[in-house]
């Protein structure tokens, strides 16, 4: 893949990708070797649209079919807010024309966020309130910075979190926290959030993105193949039994050695060397 450099807006840099990713309106996209950075840029709290939801789902689907991309990062722009959700004056009219669509098109841009073959890690680096906190919850990991705020406030106004944040939520933190945090309107800290292990990771202010960054080029490290197998089997522990996961362990092994990257992988630790992986 052709690739051409350039300075990012954290001065950083950056590969870009060409031919170019699909255009998202609301979104910055930049490619830094192997990872995509997505950053959520609409001022003043980088609230989600139809057009940047729909924008990320195609843009997710393109980074799925590009073998040189093994994980992604997403954060806010700014240092205020990581995402305030949906803008709540979409509802304001009570149309549920407008209710259908954007619960569809959070639904289906979340998801499609979730089963994202590689490794998604949500840098948050201020407010997570609403949809702002289900898009990281659709990350396989969080890093939040000390300041940071999480909230599912919906119900303060009339609403429910329609993005997998009552699903996501209670399965991390389990009913409790969810009930606290969803019926009872209840915002955590980042501190709190560690201890829930809401996220994974507490890290100071301004930091969240180089730290998501670091773990993101940790996954150029491991054979793609294996990672998108690897979290294939744990987010399946989410709904199906034991017994079943545990007879795709073997069938799924038994696969990658199908792919370039097994053979490579094992000859490169057994000659001491660094695999070169071509992720087939």
């Amino acid at each position: 893949m052709a690739k051409s450099s350039k300075k990012s807006q954290k001065g950083k840099q950056v590969t870009k990708s060409a031919p170019p990713l699909p255009h998202a309106e609301g979104l910055l996209v930049e490619m830094h070797d192997h990872v995509a950075v997505i950053t959520m840029n609409n001022p003043p709290a980088n609230t989600w649209t139809a057009e940047s939801l729909m924008g990320l789902t195609a843009l997710i689907e393109a980074l799925n079919k590009d073998a040189s991309v093994y994980a992604l990062v997403i954060t806010g722009q700014g240092e205020k807010f990581f995402s305030a959700g949906a803008d709540l004056n979409l509802f304001a009219s009570g149309d549920k024309t407008i209710a259908v669509e954007m619960a569809q098109k959070f639904g289906l841009a979340f998801e499609t966020l979730s089963n994202f073959r590689g490794v998604s890690i949500a840098a948050i680096n201020g407010y997570a309130m609403g949809g702002g906190l289900e898009v990281a919850l659709a990350c396989d990991i969080r890093i939040a910075e000390e300041q940071a705020v999480m909230a599912l406030p919906e119900a303060s106004v009339g609403l429910l979190p329609c993005a997998g944040g009552t699903q996501h939520l209670t399965r991390i933190v389990g009913e409790g926290w969810a009930k606290r945090m969803i019926l009872c309107g209840e915002r955590v800290n980042a501190d709190v959030a560690k201890t829930l292990n809401l996220v994974e990771e507490v890290v100071d202010k301004g930091e969240s993105f180089s730290s998501a960054m670091a773990l993101a080029n940790k996954v150029a490290n491991q054979s793609p193949p294996a990672v998108t197998v690897c979290k294939q089997l744990i987010q399946q522990t989410r709904t199906a039994p034991m017994h079943h996961g545990l007879r795709m362990e073997r069938e799924l092994f038994v696969g990658l050695f199908d792919t370039k990257d097994q053979a490579e992988g094992v000859n490169a630790f057994l000659e001491k060397r660094q695999p070169e992986w071509k992720n087939k």
